[in-house]
């Protein structure tokens, strides 16, 4: 994870303030796995990443410690926290859970004139993953996946989500990237985005659905789900 690349990501992605910018992208370095488990990482270091003081990098690692992606350790730093096998597979369980129906309640009320800022973020999303750009792709596929649940019309099940896709870690990605397999799955968010625009709710429930799948199969880099667990339909 260079400094270019952080400070690229700090460029694309405005947020409300330059504290919410550092956050997202931190957060989608730690789901990626660029920022590693077990590592202890500095304010000042990281500032000197993003091209930015360490305030708001300290203040943004606070806000991850309550959301439970990282611990602060006292005149040391931050250290991410680790993800379990069991773990991963849970939270997605509940993704799988949630999501795709929601999306399929959301279709109807996505308006004709949101679709081209839709299929802009998509576009981002496809963006990132042919450049390898991995805290790109999450923060833009992040962007993408909460905008469509907000028309669903449920605050806290968008929030949940959100929460939900914080709880995973995705080093299966990088692999992807590397073999230029990255892409394909990028491409799934403008399938979705055509099922939704046809008004096929029900298709875009199944194909949203087989997209998060890919958490516990390809992006994971680990098992399908842990041994022990039973898997049901």
């Amino acid at each position: 994870m260079t400094g270019t690349e952080l400070r690229s990501v700090v460029r694309l992605h405005k947020q409300p303030s330059i504290r919410d910018t550092v956050k997202s992208a931190l957060r989608s370095a730690i789901i990626s796995g660029e920022m590693q488990p077990g590592r202890v990482y500095s304010a000042p270091s990281l500032g000197d990443e993003f091209g930015v003081s360490a305030t708001p990098i300290r203040e943004a690692m606070l806000d991850l410690v309550r959301e439970g992606l990282v611990i602060a350790l006292p005149n040391r730093g931050f250290q991410v926290t680790e993800v379990s096998a069991r773990d991963l597979y849970e939270v997605t369980e509940l993704r799988l859970m949630l999501e795709p129906p929601a999306i399929e309640r959301a279709t109807p009320f996505v308006p004709p004139d949101a679709f081209p800022a839709l299929r802009a973020q998509a576009d981002e999303i496809v963006e990132g993953a042919e450049r390898g750009d991995l805290i790109h792709y999450l923060t833009a596929d992040s962007d993408f996946h909460l905008a469509l649940l907000q028309y669903a019309g449920n605050v806290r099940l968008t929030e949940l989500v959100a929460s939900l896709r914080s709880q995973t870690r995705l080093f299966g990605l990088a692999s992807l990237a590397e073999q230029g397999l990255l892409t394909a799955s990028a491409l799934e968010h403008s399938t979705m985005l055509d099922a939704i625009e046809a008004g096929d709710g029900a298709l875009a429930r199944t194909l949203v659905y087989s997209h998060i799948e890919h958490v516990l199969t390809d992006w994971s880099g680990g098992p399908a789900a842990p041994a022990g667990t039973d898997r049901r339909a």
